[in-house]
Order: C-alpha cells, then sequence, then structure tokens
C-alpha cells in the first residue's frame, strides 16, 4: 500500500484524499494515516511544486556542476558533500559514478552569480580538485512532467 500512495502523490502532491484512497480501495483514515507515518519516518521529506520558470519574469538561471573531490580518509565523501550541500544555492548534491564524484545543481539570478559561486566558493575547497559548469539552457521534462509541450494541430489534412 506504501508504494502505490507514494506512487500517487509523486505525480500529484494535491492529490485529494478521497481520490487516494478511491484508487486504492481503502479509507481516508487509512491514507492520512500512512502519510503521517511515513512523514515521521522520513521515507516522505517534504512536498514541491514543479514551476515553468520560463513562463514567469523573472528569470533563473539553473546549472549542474561536476566536482572531482579527494575523499576524505575515513570519511570518504559524506563531509565533503555536506559542506557543498549546506549553501542556500544549491538545490540537490549526488554522490555519482564516472569521471566525477559529485553533482551539484544549483539555481541562481545570473550566469555570473553562478561562476562567481563556482569560483570563489566551490573550486577554493581544499579537496575539490576540480570542476565543470554546465548550464541549463532550456528544459524539456522535470520531475517526469513535460514542460512547453507543443499543442497538436488537430485539423484534417486536405489533400487535392
Amino acid at each position: 500500500m506504501r508504494e502505490e500512495i507514494l506512487s500517487l502523490i509523486e505525480k500529484n502532491s494535491r492529490i485529494d484524499l478521497k481520490e487516494v484512497a478511491a484508487c486504492l480501495n481503502i479509507s481516508e483514515v487509512e491514507v492520512a494515516n500512512e502519510l503521517a507515518a511515513m512523514e515521521s519516518e522520513g521515507i516522505i521529506c517534504g512536498y514541491h511544486t514543479l514551476i515553468d520558470w520560463d513562463k514567469v519574469t523573472e528569470e533563473r538561471i539553473h546549472a549542474l556542476i561536476e566536482v572531482r573531490v579527494t575523499p576524505q580518509r575515513g570519511k570518504g565523501f559524506d563531509e565533503i558533500a555536506e559542506r557543498i550541500y549546506k549553501y542556500p544555492e544549491v538545490q540537490s548534491t549526488y554522490l555519482i559514478s564516472g569521471g566525477f564524484d559529485l553533482l551539484v545543481f544549483m539555481e541562481g539570478k545570473t550566469l555570473k552569480e553562478i561562476s562567481s559561486f563556482v569560483y570563489e566558493k566551490l573550486s577554493t575547497m581544499d579537496f575539490v580538485l576540480s570542476t565543470t559548469t554546465h548550464f541549463v539552457l532550456r528544459k524539456y521534462k522535470d520531475h517526469g512532467m513535460i514542460l512547453n509541450s507543443k499543442s497538436e494541430d488537430e485539423r484534417m489534412i486536405m489533400t487535392p
């Protein structure tokens, strides 16, 4: 039952409890109790709204920063990742496989703001060996939702 509830609220965090209960053929009380339990256990960490910022007047720049670091003896990457994710500009931090160790997602108001963060704060940390910054130019799909979907032309094609 937990996985089914999680699947439903992951797609739509504003789904009504009645709808969840109806989909799973259980009572609203059971849904509410299960949600409360998963929140207290830290399974549900928060509820988010996905916004297409390209349709809002406020500019936001998103960047993915690959970071190569020297892991700390006996501690690995955890403390390094913690130092990085504590910055308010950082949205997400992941330990990854491949040529880099960490992947950092962040947002800022300008390219210069993000570049300054990388140059002044991130790359100057003792354990950081190198960084590569990728700026997001356009989002097509985010958190499973298609953004800027084209409306399909419903007109019939006429041939001579």
